[in-house]
């Protein structure tokens, strides 16, 4: 199923894992500022625009699960899907060093329009398809810059986020670790933002949950994509085996 803000794979699949991505692609629709948010376009293939290849790594996951995936359909930077709908940096203005012309000026009418065209309809097909399952557990694919600009160099290669909820959280870092990764817990981020996907769909339903980060220079290509997909899929299905979660 495909919507301009969304699609889902394997809606059918009968696993338990429901893989997501909320940055999976750079897209910006023609409506909003012409289409290119007044970014060259070198800007729109780096992070700052999306999770270099989270997608690919999250539909690999999913076929190799036989659980469903769904994957935004739009830039982080016309909306960004993993914030609550107050958070200060719902539109960005500037990240990692670059102004975002579109957004710089952007008022209410703009957000309101980009919350009802994009934004909520993701997080509406997000939660029916968990509602529709038994049990989930969801799993939510992200990745990371290997430097940002003016820091050190992140030696991570997957790192694991969790907020309160750290029943498959600390397993799979366990897990990773003894594959012999560099695996950061809560790094390089905080694990928990009031609102975001995670929040809103895994915590406040009490469900299973865990995000993952990999490097981006990992999975850039398709070989990396599907070859740490192939990596993590079975250490999930034991670390999930293991907590009887």
């Amino acid at each position: 199923m495909t919507d301009p803000a969304y699609t889902i794979e394997g809606a059918e699949r009968p696993g338990r894992w429901l893989m997501t991505c909320d940055h999976a692609t750079n897209h910006v629709p023609d409506w909003v500022a012409g289409g290119d948010l007044g970014l060259p376009a070198a800007d729109m293939t780096r992070h700052i625009a999306y999770d270099i290849g989270a997608a690919g790594v999250t539909r690999h996951l999913a076929a190799l699960l036989d659980s469903p995936a769904i994957l935004s359909g739009f830039s982080r930077l016309v909306i960004d899907p993993n914030r609550g709908e107050d958070d200060p940096t719902l539109l960005m203005r500037l990240y990692d060093g670059t102004i975002i012309p579109a957004n710089r000026h952007a008022g209410p009418a703009e957000l309101a329009e980009r919350l009802d065209r994009l934004y909520r309809p993701y997080h509406d097909a997000y939660a029916a398809l968990a509602a529709g399952m038994t049990a989930p557990v969801i799993c939510a694919i992200h990745s990371f810059t290997p430097q940002l600009r003016a820091r050190p160099p992140r030696p991570w290669e997957v790192g694991v986020l969790y907020a309160g909820d750290e029943r498959l959280a600390l397993p799979l870092i366990a897990a990773c670790r003894a594959q012999g990764w560099c695996t950061g817990a809560n790094e390089p981020y905080a694990g928990h933002l009031p609102g975001d996907a995670i929040d809103r769909h895994a915590l406040q339903h009490d469900r299973p949950n865990v995000l993952i980060e990999v490097r981006q220079d990992l999975i850039a290509d398709e070989a990396g994509q599907l070859a740490w997909a192939e990596r993590l899929a079975p250490i999930l299905r034991q670390v999930l085996a293991e907590t009887e979660l």
